[in-house]
């Protein structure tokens, strides 16, 4: 059945109101219940509970859920197996209902957003994945569809840890076969694409995609396709953001902060989530000093005027 619909049924004590979400492994359905209140409800495609890896990614999802609490990740409730009426038993994971949408659709009719709004954004998201670092959890698929945002309180939630990955596990213990990546192609960092376990630098990476997406309106590679963008990922430098950015100029520091977070080396990277969202948070503060028109402009005239700079001292 290919919606595979339950909308009106009763699971675990939940009424599913309403089906709000469908991807490759789950569906997601708005429910109700009598202690809980108004929740999310995922349940694993009935096509997909024979399949052990399915489960278990499921599974280790509610888990990750259960371990990593903070304000700006979406709660974890409950998650188990329950019938729906005589039916087989269902996977499923409760998690809050957080208010405003996803940021994707947000970003599609608002971006370029102003600088201050991204760079409070990408703190959120920032504070909520080092939470998981904090735990040895990398998220390995940021991306804006990920993230809900209440964009009249600027609230925002990181959810779906479903190909998250505890660092700190075995080897045996890993649901991803070596040499096959994970995550989302415009948003994996490029050490990814070689399906070794990435580190919390991939994460930094996604995040500074985002922040790009956000703050242009566009991505930093221009792939047309799967096949164009996974080499583009592996062998070219990403686009400068003044290259992209439509609706003024952002200024160097700014570009600095963000092209940074896209190096492809992941050492050449901020220390740390925290630490690039400090920096972009101290960057988007920064006056931005116009420029004569074709003047350069980002991280190489910055590298210039401090050249200048240097020369005059030098002289004196």
């Amino acid at each position: 059945m290919p919606s595979e619909t339950l909308v009106g049924a009763t699971l675990a004590g939940y009424t599913l109101q309403a089906l709000v979400g469908e991807g490759g492994t789950s569906t997601v359905y708005k429910a109700h219940h009598p202690e809980h209140g108004q929740v999310a409800v995922k349940v694993l495609r009935d096509k997909l509970r024979q399949d052990p890896t399915a489960v278990k990614r499921f599974v280790r999802e509610a888990e990750f859920g259960t371990r990593v609490t903070h304000p700006n990740i979406i709660r974890t409730i409950e998650f188990g197996e329950a019938p729906v009426g005589s039916g087989a038993p269902q996977h499923y994971l409760v998690i809050e209902w957080a208010p405003g949408e996803i940021l994707e659709k947000y970003a599609k009719r608002h971006a370029p957003l102003p600088a201050a709004e991204v760079a409070e954004i990408v703190r959120q998201i920032c504070a909520a994945v080092q939470a998981a670092h904090d735990l040895a959890i990398v998220h390995r698929d940021l991306k804006p569809e990920n993230v809900m945002y209440e964009a009249s309180s600027r609230v925002v939630k990181v959810l779906d840890f479903g190909i998250a990955a505890d660092t700190d596990a075995a080897p045996d213990q890993r649901l991803t076969r070596a040499g096959f990546f994970v995550g989302t192609l415009m948003y994996v960092a490029p050490e990814a694409l070689s399906g070794e376990m990435v580190g919390p630098e991939a994460d930094q990476y996604s995040l500074a995609t985002i922040a790009y997406y956000l703050l242009s309106g566009a991505l930093p590679y221009s792939g047309k396709s799967p096949r164009e963008l996974f080499q583009q990922l592996l062998t070219d430098p990403p686009l400068p953001l003044t290259r992209t950015r439509a609706g003024g100029s952002l200024g160097p520091a700014i570009e600095g902060v963000v092209m940074r977070g896209l190096s492809r080396a992941p050492k050449q990277r901020f220390p740390s989530v925290a630490a690039f969202a400090d920096a972009l948070g101290r960057a988007a503060s920064t006056p931005v000093v116009a420029t004569a028109p074709g003047a350069a402009s980002g991280p190489e005239s910055e590298s210039g005027l401090f050249s200048k700079v240097r020369g005059l001292f030098r002289k004196g």
